[in-house]
């Protein structure tokens, strides 16, 4: 019998954005360009307005957002979120909020790529460092990958860019694989096989899994953290 699933529905996570209001040397103000390899990624804007910016083979776009829309985008998208009042997101998170938790490989500029170590040595943002520090490594963070952002864009074998950096991406990424898949083998997964299980069990006229139904709640388990795109409200990931 596979055990019931107690996650969200699934498998996915939640977090809730406050889109940084950082100017960029472009003279917008936003978060930093970055592409998950695995996960899909939603967005269900709740206030303020504003727009992300894609970046894929089939070319660079941009979706307004405004509240009341809900944006979604496959892995491989390279994506950035701009802010022009206020915005504000709760994120939907493929994978139980995998994209959180190392599924993501920011936009920096080649020479930043080329191991796990130099590529951390950029992007990490200490815990036990004060606040201001904090920020100071997260806009430095976001101001060079959107270096490396505007070099894809503007690449005049643009492809042939992106898909150097679609390697570079894979192999910083590859020594964390197994725990990747651990984290979908008890999330997704897990999800998707007991509502087959359940199916199984309505065809043969079982219920007995109804009473096993219950409730649960969460309150964020820290707020005002630093991500990729802004500040986050952060909820307990399975």
């Amino acid at each position: 019998m596979v055990s019931g699933y107690g996650g969200l529905p699934g498998g996915v996570a939640v977090s809730r954005l406050r889109v940084y209001d950082w100017p960029a040397a472009d003279g917008l103000h936003g978060g930093t360009p970055h592409m998950h390899l695995t996960c899909s990624e939603g967005y269900v804007v709740t206030a303020g307005h504003g727009a992300v910016q894609t970046l894929t083979a089939s070319g660079y776009e941009i979706t307004p957002l405004a509240p009341g829309t809900v944006a979604w985008f496959t892995p491989g998208t390279i994506h950035r979120l701009v802010d022009e009042d206020a915005l504000r997101i709760t994120v939907l998170m493929q994978n139980g909020g995998l994209p959180e938790a190392g599924d993501a490989v920011l936009t920096l500029p080649p020479q930043y790529l080329t191991d796990p170590e130099t590529y951390a040595a950029a992007t990490v943002i200490p815990a036990d460092a004060p606040r201001a520090e904090q920020a100071r490594i997260a806009r430095a963070r976001r101001d060079l990958a959107l270096e490396g952002y505007r070099a894809l864009r503007e690449a005049a074998d643009g492809p042939a860019a992106l898909a150097a950096f679609h390697r570079s991406a894979a192999a910083l990424v590859e020594p964390r694989l197994a725990e990747w898949r651990e984290r979908w083998l008890r999330g997704a997964r897990a999800a998707a096989r007991a509502t087959g299980e359940q199916l199984d069990r309505l065809a043969d006229g079982d219920v007995s899994y109804l009473a096993e139904a219950a409730v649960r709640a969460e309150r964020p388990s820290s707020q005002g953290k630093f991500g990729m795109c802004g500040w986050l409200d952060v909820y307990p990931l399975p």
